[in-house]
């Protein structure tokens, strides 16, 4: 039996429960594709509703893909909300098993300018990393909060101002911490940083593409050695969630330390945990470009 056959099956003997179980408490059912998209819908719900990730701590987003449990969940959500523009190559067919129920979804980037990238014409779907467009994503999910569950709109639109203002906080701390340093060149293992470094004036240098489990070709790391040399970088920056060894390897050719920019496609345990959130999350992206940067 193939997996889409098990899937439909699944779903069609749990269909009546999967539509009528309320979440715990009897609060409506968010579910998120991953870490940010789950933050964001926190912060707007607060205790409203229950809100729950698909991708669980410790697991990298690129590394994920539903199970049958996770079709039922989203059958069961009042509201599914997941990033799009390619970040989650699963959530097509994920929709379409769950279709028929009265979810509403919701791709927090449709309404966004998403980046080309490469000669193949694919997309960034990093723009969380934007505070500005990570703004954009929170309206677009107080809205499809606000369809989801018409009595909350006035509380939807509260908190969505209320983290709207910290995300406006946070883009003027990113433009004031990084106005003034002495490099800009911002050398990481995989090219999630387009839309942070445009943003705030940066180069992204970027071993592999926008897949942190692609290896580099002898060639392609030689180039970013020799790049980082000409450009007298002092930092080459590992993200959490992947193997260290790319970025080791390249601190040790080019002979300086590694810090941590992290793409927030997920979060640790420890930080799930602790409650840690996308705002603690930037913040600490913040400090490590600048010390990384010799800010000023």
């Amino acid at each position: 039996m193939t997996r889409a056959s098990l899937l439909v099956l699944l779903c069609s003997a749990l269909a009546a429960g999967c539509r009528e179980s309320p979440a715990p408490g009897g609060k409506p059912l968010v579910v998120a594709s991953f870490f940010p998209m789950y933050d964001f819908a926190r912060q707007v719900t607060a205790d409203r509703a229950q809100v729950i990730s698909l991708v669980p701590p410790g697991v990298h987003g690129h590394d994920w893909e539903p199970s049958p449990q996770d079709v039922a969940q989203v059958r069961r959500a009042r509201v599914f909300v997941y990033n799009g523009a390619g970040f989650e190559p699963w959530v097509d067919k994920l929709i379409k098993e769950a279709a028929g129920s009265a979810t509403v979804v919701v791709a927090a980037s449709a309404g966004l300018t998403v980046a080309r990238t490469g000669a193949d014409g694919g997309t960034d779907p990093h723009v969380w990393l934007d505070p500005v467009l990570a703004k954009g994503e929170v309206d677009a999910i107080r809205a499809a909060l606000e369809r989801g569950d018409p009595a909350g709109k006035s509380a939807y639109e509260a908190k969505a101002s209320a983290y709207a203002a910290k995300l406006a906080d946070l883009d003027g701390r990113f433009e004031t911490g990084l106005r003034d340093c002495a490099r800009r060149e911002v050398v990481v293992s995989h090219a999630a940083f387009g839309y942070l470094t445009r943003r705030y004036r940066l180069e992204q240098i970027a071993v592999t593409g926008l897949a942190p489990q692609a290896e580099p070709s002898p060639a392609a790391l030689a180039a970013i050695v020799r790049t980082a040399r000409e450009r007298k970088v002092t930092a080459i920056f590992l993200e959490p969630l992947v193997s260290p060894k790319l970025a080791e390897t390249l601190a040790r050719e080019v002979g300086v330390r590694l810090l941590t920019l992290d793409p927030i496609e997920g979060v640790t345990r420890k930080e799930a945990a602790e409650g840690i959130g996308y705002l603690e999350l930037m913040a600490r992206n913040l400090q490590s470009l600048r010390e990384g940067l010799g800010c000023r």
